[in-house]
């Protein structure tokens, strides 16, 4: 099946001689919701613009559901929907009418029941004639993602479509993604919200400094660069791990009341084990805590790693 979207040897240096990205190469499936992370000045916004028909690349091809998004803009364009980072509305205008003057500009054709039942889905029938001058921000921002549903795109850009919103915007927000994936529409979205990357994408790409520097299966990303640590609160302080305890991945904390054995989570590793030879070195406990590396303490690691050895 051919990809929804093929990124190939994408660079972009503006003029002031800033690189923004360099070398992309990507390929976005058919039906995926892709997350695309990075430290802020990474390059996403560059990315999606690029792939959204607003900034020219330097260097490379993209193609966006088979047309390319310079020479063929107009099919490309079609074919995604795009909600910015910034508010960017008439504000003079009420909700349905901005909607439906959306769906009219990719020339499709006027589906009243259709504008009504996105405007329901994101929460706006009670306001579907209020001027957009009236709107809170959060129902801005829900009016931002009518406009880029309205001509039924097969693609969908979220940049940090969440940021400064309210908990049930992002209830609602995320609900909708999941019907849309489940239609077939495929979803890019950038956030900051690493806990929601981590429990909607499917894949995960991390980029830093303009370069993609890691695209992977987000289960795999979890197993392969995440940890697992088991931590003891100990009933009297020590002073040093006991030699015949010795293991790399122990350690002391807290003033010696916190025994923490960290270990690779491919590992098989025998916790009880552990737990054994603490019984028989009289070392008792009254706490334990078990903890998962989350994709946020995976991102860090993988930004901060870069950053050490570029120094």
């Amino acid at each position: 099946m051919p990809s929804a979207i093929s990124i190939s040897r994408l660079g972009k240096r503006y003029e002031s001689g800033h690189v923004a990205l360099r070398g992309i190469d990507l390929e976005i499936r058919p039906g995926e919701i892709f997350a695309l992370l990075g430290p802020n000045g990474a390059g996403k916004t560059t990315l999606i613009n690029i792939v959204c028909g607003i900034v020219t690349p330097t260097d490379g091809r993209v193609l966006a559901g088979g047309h390319d998004v310079v020479r063929e803009y107009r099919a490309a364009r079609a074919q995604i929907g795009l909600v910015p980072q910034e508010l960017a509305t008439d504000n003079y205008e009420t909700v349905r009418a901005t909607v439906a003057f959306s769906r009219g500009l990719f020339g499709r054709p006027s589906n009243p029941r259709f504008i009504d039942s996105l405007l329901e889905d994101l929460s706006l029938s009670d306001k579907r004639d209020a001027r957009i001058m009236t709107l809170s921000g959060g129902m801005k921002r829900r009016v931002m993602i009518a406009k880029a549903l309205s001509h039924e795109p097969q693609i969908l850009f979220l940049d940090e479509p969440t940021a400064g919103v309210d908990v049930e915007l992002r209830r609602d927000m995320w609900d909708l993604v999941r019907r849309l994936r489940g239609q077939g529409v495929t979803i890019v979205l950038t956030t900051h919200y690493l806990e929601e990357a981590e429990e909607m994408a499917d894949r995960i790409g991390v980029i830093d400094r303009g370069s993609l520097v890691l695209v992977e299966d987000k289960r795999t990303v979890m197993n392969e660069f995440g940890e697992r640590q088991l931590r003891l609160v100990l009933r009297q302080p020590l002073a040093a791990i006991p030699a015949s305890l010795a293991n790399p991945g122990l350690e002391l904390r807290e003033g010696g009341t916190q025994l923490v054995f960290t270990y690779d989570a491919r590992r098989a590793v025998d916790v009880s084990a552990l737990l054994r030879r603490l019984a028989e070195l009289s070392i008792e406990f009254s706490d334990l805590e078990a903890h998962q590396s989350s994709l946020e303490d995976i991102f860090v690691k993988l930004v901060g790693r870069r950053s050490g050895a570029r120094r």
